[in-house]
């Protein structure tokens, strides 16, 4: 923890977002403050490349934006007929087949799967507007941390859409789903304060304390040892679709396996 990711080599950089890896810890960062980190298939594509890329030695993933927004959305061209030089804007998804936008969405959604991996934990240090797809990549990570001037908006719906890119599911488990359904159904803002009070953040800090903060929880994080926070983690996720017997049936089973691998015994 004793290298800012910033000062290290990056393991990948292109179409704005950086990766670096220090040991344990992997930063990635967006990096087009410049159209507050607004979002794109390039973008998307990096971000999958980036969770390919992770070293097997990675436990704990922060995600960070540069300048003042996390990130403000999508990119704006993709709303517009041109839309984005070789990708496809909404009016060529709208005339393809069911299947083709099937597939065309569900390759975007990659690039917010891999963030829940059982085998890494991953921190989302969320600052100033984190709207649409910003907020639904906040939501990808398993924590997060935000600023005291953090805006989150699920605007899709005003626009005559729906959030797609896998946010509707941990938005409902996070908050409940009258509240999801009301955050997103009126597109108003959530602020630090309601984010934590309401489960989807686990800490508010002043804005100029947002990296620490967030490397103070990836170092606690990275305290325990991995495959206790593994198990625990895979118990955890699994717990909703479970009866409480069954869950108490796979604490037992994930017990019994912590219990042999700290005395040596092979299964």
């Amino acid at each position: 923890m004793a290298t800012p990711a910033q000062d290290l080599a990056p393991v990948l950089d292109k179409d704005g977002v950086r990766l670096t890896v220090d040991d344990a810890l992997a930063t990635v960062t967006l990096t087009n403050p410049a159209k507050r980190n607004a979002q794109s298939p390039a973008l998307w594509r990096a971000l999958i490349e980036a969770g390919r890329l992770l070293p097997g030695s990675v436990r704990v993933v922060m995600l960070r934006g540069e300048g003042k927004s996390f990130s403000a959305g999508l990119d704006r061209q993709m709303f517009t007929p041109e839309g984005i030089p070789g990708e496809p804007n909404f009016i060529d998804l709208a005339h393809r087949d069911d299947a083709e936008i099937d597939a065309t969405i569900a390759q975007y959604q990659e690039a917010f799967t891999w963030w829940r991996r059982n085998d890494i934990v991953s921190v989302a240090a969320v600052q100033g507007h984190a709207i649409g797809a910003g907020f639904q990549l906040a939501l990808a990570c398993d924590l997060r941390v935000v600023a005291d001037d953090v805006q989150f908006a699920m605007r899709e719906t005003s626009l005559g859409l729906v959030p797609d890119l896998t946010g509707t599911h941990p938005l409902v488990g996070l908050v409940g789903y009258a509240r999801a359904l009301e955050i997103c159904a009126t597109g108003r803002f959530v602020d630090a304060r309601e984010s934590v009070a309401s489960g989807l953040a686990n800490l508010a800090v002043p804005a100029a304390e947002l990296d620490a903060a967030a490397r103070d929880l990836a170092a606690a994080l990275l305290a325990a040892p991995r495959d206790a926070v593994v198990e625990t983690k895979a118990l955890l996720k699994s717990a909703v679709d479970r009866t409480y017997d069954e869950q108490r049936a796979a604490e037992r089973a994930a017990q019994a396996r912590r219990l042999r691998d700290l005395a040596g015994i092979g299964e």
